[in-house]
């Protein structure tokens, strides 16, 4: 156990941290070099298409060091983004140390800070890194300065690195030997190990990636997972090496997989403890705290005999994306579905892509909303996430809506800008202090409905991509809110329905009727679109008939042969629109969510 060392590589996004795990890879030899890709550990599409980490990743480094002796490093690569924080918690705790990534231009971020806090919770020893030392811009005495002023590290034990060039890459590989604590725990001791992360493989069933804790296991032991006392025989324990390679055992210190046969996604949580059926442990590690989802949106197959491979999907991602939460949901004009809640906007996009890549699935998603609480007439309570199961507003007494506490850092020359974004989401700025002689952080109270829609999009654009952004939940605010409703042809479509602030209904309906008129095809008779709060028509936009000069043939003669005409063919008009159905193309429904800058 001396010689093992698990540690985390933590960081705002786009600071580097997939690209050191790759120089860390390629440094202790694990893959050859013509089987190297960049960013080795994202292997999902959606992440190298789009430059970013969604899920941890787990590898072994063997190290031998300059002592001669040979260390095994547990490395777990973790996400930056904001709506992945989640995963980020859940590698931590499998840690005893942390690498704190700082791009040496950008600085110190928001994510950076979050993360360190994260990392302070589970009590890791942290090295902090300047990365990017190679670009023009970096300055790295600016960059020391903020670790010691921000976040209260001692800036001479910072390693200056250029992930890119492979700079300082054996200076990080002794330090993780020298500065990180080896794991605790008594390898004689009854089994005690945490599930971190599982995914499904279809020839194995579940993989469980776990972090032992005390005790050992190996093929053929049978194990518990304590939450719902279910037993497993192990049939295979291992190591990640990029593939997974089998070991005898995995005793207390160790990272690694284990295969049991096991079937059934549900069978294992996250946060779960196992132990042997033979031999228990006293009690369960404490896990994770439960995400908590903050954006709702229902999910439905474009065609209706889609469900049952939807619910499967959904079963399987669940497993992998433990933060995914969902539950049976139908509407009248997209039939069966499920309502889901993500911790994010970004998370709901990674989500939906998921399914339809992973899964061969069509899907139509309906506007995102959050968790609004109604005090009703009789003092009851009531908390809807979902536009469809709005009361009727004469019953309701007041409207509580999600309220978060923004921390934005920027540097001081877009302070005017952000506040006038804040402002206009119906912000109010609570305070604001300098880091450092330009650089501002602002803090903010918002509605979270607000922050759902654009508002991470429009910050990085009013900031040219310098502006951070992190939140937390604060508590509920009274509001008053407005149930908007889309009527094409007079009539409802559930699935476009939105809960909206009274002031921005009338902006939202002009908006959605807008993206609608452009994307419904036409007809051979006209169509309303409209959008209604209650019973008033608030916005309209018209799709015009296809016409056909059916005055053509009348040449010569009275105007009146031409009047007849055309009135024969406005009551054919008239009656085509009573028994008309329009037709809404998937593409419809995904213009309404876009904003305009898409």
């Amino acid at each position: 156990m001396i010689n093992i060392r698990n540690f985390s590589i933590i960081a705002h996004i786009d600071h580097g941290k997939s690209t050191l795990s790759d120089r860390l890879i390629q440094a202790t030899n694990v893959v050859l070099d013509r089987d190297f890709q960049d960013q080795i550990l994202d292997t999902m599409d959606i992440e190298r298409e789009r430059g970013i980490t969604i899920k941890s990743q787990t590898i072994c480094l063997p190290y031998t060091a300059k002592d001669n002796q040979t260390y095994m490093l547990n490395l777990i690569d973790t996400p930056g983004h904001v709506d992945f924080t989640y995963e980020v918690s859940r590698a931590l705790a499998s840690c005893e140390g942390a690498l704190l990534l700082i791009d040496a231009s950008q600085g110190v971020e928001a994510q950076t800070l979050a993360n360190l806090y994260l990392a302070m919770e589970h009590n890791l020893k942290i090295i902090p890194v300047i990365n990017k030392i190679d670009l023009p811009s970096a300055d790295v005495e600016r960059i020391k300065q903020q670790i010691e002023d921000d976040l209260g590290l001692d800036p001479e034990s910072a390693i200056l690195t250029s992930a890119k060039e492979g700079t300082g890459i054996e200076e990080v590989l002794e330090s993780i030997v020298k500065d990180l604590p080896p794991p605790a725990g008594d390898p004689e001791a009854p089994l005690k190990a945490l599930i971190f992360d599982s995914h499904y493989d279809p020839y194995r069933g579940t993989v469980v990636n776990f972090r032992v804790f005390q005790g050992r296991v190996q093929a053929k032991d049978v194990v518990t997972f304590m939450s719902n006392d279910v037993a497993h025989k192990v049939e295979e324990v291992g190591i990640f090496q990029i593939v997974r390679v089998p070991q005898k055992q995995l005793s207390a210190g160790q990272v690694g997989y284990l295969i049991a046969g096991i079937k059934t996604v549900s069978d294992t949580r996250c946060g779960d403890t196992i132990t042997l059926r033979d031999r228990p442990c006293s009690a369960s590690m404490p896990g994770f705290k439960e995400a908590k989802p903050v954006v709702f949106s229902s999910i439905y197959p474009v065609a209706t005999d889609g469900y049952e491979e939807l619910a499967v999907g959904l079963e399987k991602l669940k497993l992998n994306d433990a933060s995914l939460i969902y539950e049976k949901d139908t509407s009248v004009a997209l039939g069966f579905g499920f309502r889901c809640g993500f911790l994010g906007l970004l998370h709901l996009e990674v989500v939906q892509e998921r399914l339809e890549r992973e899964y061969g699935l069509s899907l139509i998603m309906t506007a995102p909303s959050v968790r609004y609480q109604l005090i009703m007439n009789d003092g009851s309570t009531l908390i809807i996430d979902n536009p469809s199961l709005y009361p009727d507003p004469t019953k309701i007494q007041t409207t509580m809506e999600p309220f978060i506490r923004a921390s934005i850092i920027i540097p001081d020359r877009y302070m005017g800008p952000v506040m006038k974004l804040c402002l206009d989401r119906r912000g109010s700025n609570t305070n604001y202090q300098y880091l450092t002689s330009s650089r501002l952080e602002m803090f903010f109270e918002l509605p979270l409905a607000e922050v759902v829609y654009d508002f991470y999009d429009k910050l990085k654009s009013i900031t040219k991509g310098y502006g951070s952004f992190d939140y937390e939940l604060k508590d509920y605010k009274e509001t008053d809110l407005a149930k908007l409703d889309i009527l094409i042809n007079g009539e409802r479509v559930d699935a476009l329905s939105q809960l909206v602030h009274k002031d921005r209904a009338v902006e939202r309906a002009k908006r959605a009727c807008e993206k609608l008129r452009d994307e419904i095809p036409r007809q051979q008779f006209k169509i309303a679109v409209q959008g209604a709060v209650g019973g008033n028509i608030i916005a309209r936009k018209t799709i015009s008939a296809f016409r056909k000069d059916v005055t053509a043939k009348c040449y010569g003669g009275d105007v009146t042969r031409k009047r007849k005409l055309l009135e024969k063919q406005k009551k054919g008009k008239k009656r085509m629109k009573m028994v008309g159905q329009v037709m809404i193309p998937q593409s419809a429904f995904m213009s309404v969510l876009k904003t305009d800058t898409d």
